[in-house]
């Protein structure tokens, strides 16, 4: 004799199959999906993720070209300079270079910067000026040659903006 009588339910539902204009919708939406990843895949870019490829993981550069690499510091009254950069004003490095344009067209903006520091740095150097600095690195077949430029993108003195 059983323990348990057999439920008048049964355990797995009727399967219901998907009509026509169902199956017609999910394949016009999966052409869709496969021509924006095509064409982003041929013309796309970093903006246009995720139907356009990571181009730091989808190209190589030319081992002939400089490497540029972006820093910011403050400037003292003695024109001793202050790292502001990695993470010394709660931004990581790519934050920051994600808002180059930006700082380039309202250069005040690097007046937030300073007074980040100046928050998380309450006994640090007085800053009377803060600069985006970016260091172009020479490269013959991917090997630094030693030989490096440092061009100033962007410059705010805080006594403007006081």
């Amino acid at each position: 004799m059983p323990l348990q009588t057999e439920p008048d339910v049964r355990a797995e539902p009727d399967v219901v199959e998907l009509g026509r204009g169902g199956r017609t919708a999910r394949l016009a939406a999966a052409a869709v999906v496969l021509v924006l990843l095509l064409a982003g895949s041929a013309w796309g870019d970093d903006s246009e993720f995720p139907f356009g490829p990571f181009r730091m993981y989808s190209t190589r550069a030319d081992p002939n070209t400089p490497v540029v690499s972006t820093r910011v510091i403050g400037v003292t009254a003695a024109g001793e300079e202050v790292r502001l950069s990695g993470g010394e004003v709660g931004l990581r490095r790519a934050e920051f270079e994600g808002q180059l344009p930006r700082l380039v067209d309202d250069p005040a903006l690097l007046g937030l910067v300073a007074q980040s520091y100046e928050e998380r740095h309450p006994s640090g150097p007085d800053l009377v000026r803060v600069e985006v600095v970016q260091r172009r690195f020479e490269l013959v077949d991917g090997q630094q040659t030693g030989a490096f430029s440092d061009d100033v993108l962007v410059s705010y003195d805080l006594a403007a903006g006081s």
